[in-house]
């Protein structure tokens, strides 16, 4: 079990917030990527979703991770 919990933890989430964070990105990731692979074939269509998606992700994942932080010694949710 603890190959299964042990990184949730360590994010301040249980499994299953954890598995619906990491459902959402991918979901935004394949959308982000199949507008990428679009705009290769016809360059003028989604000239800014790659970019704008990896933003969004970074800001959602890195700069709003505060919000989820467990403080060290803190009693982590199961």
């Amino acid at each position: 079990m603890k190959a299964f919990t042990e990184h949730p933890q360590s994010v301040g989430e249980t499994y299953f917030e954890h598995m619906g964070s990491a459902f959402g990105f991918g979901v935004r990731m394949l959308g982000g990527g199949i507008a990428c692979l679009m705009h290769g074939i016809f360059p003028f269509l989604f000239t800014k979703t790659g970019s704008s998606t990896i933003a969004r992700l970074h800001d959602r994942m890195i700069a709003n991770r505060v919000k989820h932080k467990v403080p060290d010694g803190a009693a982590r949710p199961v």
